[in-house]
C-alpha cells in the first residue's frame, strides 16, 4: 500500500467517525475528544490530517452534500417533485446521520461557517434549481410570469422556507421533528409554488 493510499484510507477512518459525531450531536456539543476516544484514533493523527474541529466538520459537511447530490442525480427524477421529495425522505431515513449534518448545515449552520457552507452546497442548490425550472416548463405560467420571475420567487421563498425553521416557533424542538417537519412541509409549499404560478385550469 503506497503512503498516499494510507494517508486517504486515515482520513476516511476519521471522517467515518466525525460523520457519527457530529451526525449525533450536531456541530457544538461534538468534540475532537469523544471523536478520537470512541473511536482509537490520536488526537495528533486526526490534527495531522485536520487542523481544526472546524475543518473536520466542513469536510463531513461536503461529503455530506456530495452523496445526498449523486445520490438524487441518480434518481433522474426529472420534474417529478413529488418522486423528488420521495427520494430525498428515503434516503435521510436510511442516513440519519448524514440527514442531521444535512439539515443543520442548511437551517442552522454553525456561527461564521456560513459563507462556506454557501458553497460546499452550490451543486446541490444547482440540482435543486434544475428540477424545478424543469417542472415551471411543463406549465402554461400565468401572464407576465416569466421563467426567470419564477425562479427568483423560488430562490426568496426558498430563504424564506427554511429561515422559518429557525424562528422561535421551532424553538426547544427535536432537531429530528425539525427534519421531519421541513421535508413534509417542503412538498406542500413546492406543489402551493408552481400551482400558484399556473394558470387557472392548468
Amino acid at each position: 500500500m503506497t503512503q498516499e493510499e494510507k494517508t486517504c484510507r486515515t482520513k476516511d477512518r476519521i471522517l467515518m467517525a466525525a460523520m457519527k459525531e457530529f451526525g449525533e450531536k450536531g456541530y457544538t456539543a461534538a468534540t475532537i475528544g469523544a471523536i478520537c476516544g470512541e473511536n482509537g484514533i490520536a488526537k495528533g493523527l486526526l490534527y495531522h490530517n485536520f487542523s481544526s474541529k472546524k475543518e473536520l466538520y466542513l469536510a463531513c459537511v461536503s461529503r455530506c452534500f456530495d452523496e445526498v447530490t449523486a445520490y438524487l442525480k441518480a434518481q433522474k427524477t426529472d420534474a417529478d417533485l413529488q418522486k423528488y421529495m420521495e427520494h430525498r425522505i428515503c434516503y435521510f431515513s436510511k442516513h440519519p446521520f448524514h440527514a442531521r449534518i444535512f439539515f443543520e448545515a442548511v437551517l442552522q449552520p454553525p456561527s461564521k461557517l456560513e459563507q462556506e457552507i454557501k458553497i460546499l452546497r452550490k451543486d446541490f442548490d444547482c440540482l435543486n434549481q434544475a428540477i424545478y425550472r424543469k417542472a415551471i416548463s411543463a406549465l402554461t405560467l400565468r401572464d407576465g410570469i416569466t421563467e426567470a420571475i419564477a425562479l427568483e420567487y423560488y430562490a426568496v421563498m426558498q430563504e424564506m422556507f427554511n429561515g422559518y425553521f429557525s424562528s422561535p416557533a421551532y424553538a426547544g424542538k427535536d432537531f429530528m421533528v425539525k427534519i421531519a417537519d421541513h421535508e413534509e412541509k417542503l412538498t406542500q409549499m413546492l406543489d402551493l409554488m408552481l400551482y400558484g404560478l399556473a394558470k387557472k385550469g392548468e
